[in-house]
């Protein structure tokens, strides 16, 4: 009687477009990292691509208590972050830039939706999918490398990274090289195609990532074409292998 009534409750809820799952590491993403954060007694999250506070606003949500240091470069996103980020003494919000491989300047693309923005043309495929993503202006925004701007917080620090920049992931992390050795686990979009002109895509990013000693622990379906059902982009999360390699750079050539 109890299952039926429950299955009767999922079909409802589904019709009205509505799913209901356990919470727990097994059925949840944000309960699996709750745990992560946990179990590597994670104490700083550096949230890359912040746009307006959502995922720090997630790992609160998710019982993480830490300090969180958010960066962001468009100018309207930038000052809604501080202001959401405000409310919580533990939650910093870097000065106004954008991260990559070098220091200097960079021209933002920036999307109707705000989220999709990106310093790399959108590619058609992301375009067809989703229309609201297209971009209606631009920004001329500072670059930095993390090295740089973040050199200070690895020293005595357990870090978590989260990479979510549309595209530019690889330059990202080349502008990290000496941080990301004190980081314990990651988590950064992967695409399963070509979203944004220049990307890398999964499998080498995922390998270059396992030639600095990361191994993949998780994944979040993400971005679907609603109309094909496609999965077009996954969020990864890694973790420091025990046997860490050092070799090689966060490069973004396709291996053989």
């Amino acid at each position: 009687m109890i299952t039926a009534v429950k299955n009767a409750t999922h079909r409802t809820l589904r019709r009205m477009g509505v799913d209901v799952i356990r919470y727990d590491a097994q059925n949840s993403h944000e309960a699996a990292l709750a745990r992560l954060l946990a179990v590597r007694e994670i104490d700083t999250v550096l949230d890359i691509g912040a746009n307006e506070g959502q995922y720090a606003t997630m790992v609160r949500r998710a019982g993480f208590r830490g300090k969180i240091i958010s960066f962001e470069p468009l100018t309207q996103a930038h000052a809604k972050l501080k202001q959401v980020a405000s409310r919580d003494p533990m939650w910093t919000v870097a000065p106004r830039t954008a991260l990559g491989d070098r220091e200097g300047t960079l021209l933002m693309h920036v999307a109707q939706n705000s989220v999709s923005s990106s310093a790399l043309p959108m590619h058609d495929a992301h375009l067809r999918a989703a229309p609201e993503s297209a971009y209606i202006g631009s920004e001329m925004v500072p670059v930095s490398r993390l090295d740089s701007v973040a050199k200070d917080l690895a020293a005595g620090r357990k870090l978590f990274v989260k990479i979510d920049v549309q595209g530019f992931e690889a330059q990202v992390l080349d502008g990290a090289e000496r941080i990301l050795e004190n980081v314990l686990a990651l988590e950064l979009e992967l695409s399963l195609v070509t979203t944004y002109d220049g990307q890398t895509l999964f499998l080498p990013q995922i390998n270059s990532l396992a030639k600095h000693g990361f191994d993949l622990w998780y994944l979040i379906p993400g971005f679907v074409n609603k109309e094909s059902g496609r999965m077009l982009q996954v969020d990864g999360i890694f973790c420091r292998s025990d046997a860490a390699s050092n070799g090689g750079r966060f490069n973004r050539e396709i291996e053989a």
